[in-house]
């Protein structure tokens, strides 16, 4: 009866210190020991206040009372929630885990390899990885995870087929680092085999499944996903693994679908709205992403950088300049969102399409104290409109102020490069041209393609022969360009 007491009193508690101490002071009148300390901390962590869990551990040594094993987990994942502001917290508590003999408990030993990998330090997490005598699962699966989350996907995965035993957690915790890699087509892959493991999903997994299969379009598999979640789940008052059943169908072009999903979602959070306004404006319907906006707000919904990109541009493909330039102008000072160079693109392109582009660059004058002068996504915006609506002047005077400004980007020049050769302009075409050469810039990531026959997802790369079937491919593709200049 205490330990619920404590429990529910934690979970109640706010920020404020006065609280704090009032809990306190109802510990020392009934009594203290680690046990309940112990409640205290997890508690706190569980609602997100960090600075009390570490405050009540500093309470509990005043009393004299030694930490377990027990008490150490949840106070590093408080630490974890303070890295940010506080890097040295954890690396204290460490101390005293060593202090206090616990760096061969497998549990304490996973916790701090996840403190390390979100302060990117894997080389310590390792070293604690390897000091462990028993390693457990769990263990392992922290340190696939941490090399996950920093984007070391191959000692990930070097590491998990070293793994002696894998539970459904170790195989989300891969997926999840190839979807944070964006290997898509890897993460079905490892989907398969976990299947062919007899061990069915949990709902870690099918959000990453989920997000692969809108990446790679590949319905079939998304609508699998979709209907095993309403079996075994109730997407209702699930909203993360609802979102990217909502985002598959909208990146797949399955608008009611999404739609339907989006609905069934009992409390909307900010990544469901993104993701429904995204897809709805994705295809083609800007009037309904800004009805879902107006909606968003309504109840309450906070909008955010993604939020506005994504408005921003549905009134781009609309033509809706006036609606696209109040949402930029209201979004500092009604939504308290600060306009990013992803939005001045946005806002660049509105105008562009519109034949405004003397505006464009007379906006771009205007806000550069807003965003880094060398920032590639606004002079991207600005140089590509001029090429798509053939103003090779106003591109020709950009690319001036860029070339004194030793302005370096692949994409901003070869955009340039073709304004200037299908304007007519070939000295400057080749000037453009030849620095490419000279400073070895090239396209970073080749053009892709993605199809879906059967349920299986064949990715074809620009210049990439190592398809089984390449060879016939390229015979059918001469074929076929022979048929057409022939009719031709």
């Amino acid at each position: 009866m205490f330990q619920k007491t404590v429990e529910t009193l934690a979970k109640t508690a706010t920020k404020d210190l006065k609280h704090f101490k009032a809990i306190q002071a109802h510990l020392i009148k009934s009594q203290h020991s680690t046990f309940i300390y112990n409640n205290m901390i997890r508690g706190y962590v569980q609602t997100n206040f960090p600075i009390p869990a570490i405050l009540c551990y500093l309470d509990m040594l005043s009393y004299g009372l030694i930490a377990n094993n027990y008490t150490f987990p949840p106070l590093i994942k408080a630490c974890n929630l303070i890295v940010h502001s506080l890097k040295c917290t954890g690396c204290l508590v460490h101390a005293h885990v060593v202090k206090f003999g616990f760096s061969d408990d497998p549990f304490v030993a996973s916790a701090l390899i996840e403190f390390y990998s979100s302060v990117l330090d894997m080389a310590t997490a390792r070293r604690l990885f390897e000091a462990v005598a028993k390693r457990d699962v769990v263990l392992w699966t922290s340190m696939v995870d941490g090399y996950g989350k920093v984007g070391d996907v191959e000692r990930a995965r070097v590491l998990f087929d070293e793994m002696p035993e894998r539970n459904v957690v170790s195989w989300s915790a891969m997926m999840a680092a190839y979807s944070g890699a964006s290997d898509f087509r890897e993460v079905l892959c490892l989907f398969k085999q976990m299947q062919e493991a007899c061990l069915k999903p949990n709902e870690s997994v099918l959000v990453s499944v989920a997000t692969a299969c809108s990446h790679l379009g590949a319905l079939a598999q998304g609508q699998w996903v979709h209907s095993y979640a309403k079996q075994k789940y109730s997407l209702g008052s699930n909203a993360i693994l609802a979102t990217a059943i909502v985002d598959m169908y909208a990146k797949c072009g399955c608008i009611e679908a999404a739609l339907s999903v989006f609905e069934g979602i009992a409390r909307k959070d900010g990544g469901a709205w993104n993701a429904i306004i995204s897809g709805v404006a994705m295809n083609s319907d800007a009037r309904k992403s800004i009805e879902l906006f107006n909606r968003m707000v309504a109840v309450g919904a906070q909008p955010n950088e993604t939020t506005f990109v994504t408005i921003l541009t549905a009134c781009t493909h609309s033509g809706l300049v006036d609606k696209g330039l109040t949402l930029f102008n209201q979004m500092e000072t009604v939504y308290n969102v600060k306009p990013r160079s992803e939005h001045f693109a946005c806002i660049i392109d509105l105008l562009a399409r519109s034949g405004m582009l003397e505006d464009a660059e007379k906006f771009v004058e205007e806000h550069m104290g807003e965003f880094e002068s060398r920032d590639a996504n606004v002079w991207g915006a600005l140089v590509g409109a001029c090429r798509v609506y053939r103003k090779v002047e106003v591109g020709n005077r950009i690319w001036k102020k860029l070339a004194s400004a030793g302005f370096v980007d692949y994409g901003i020049y070869m955009s340039l490069y073709n304004m200037y050769k299908e304007g007519g302009w070939e000295i400057e075409a080749k000037s453009v041209r030849r620095m490419l050469k000279e400073m070895g810039l090239k396209k970073k990531v080749p053009g892709c393609s993605l199809i879906e026959v059967n349920g299986v997802v064949d990715e074809f790369i620009a210049g990439d022969l190592s398809h089984p079937k390449a060879g016939d491919m390229s015979e059918t593709l001469i074929s076929l360009f022979n048929t057409m200049n022939f009719l031709i």
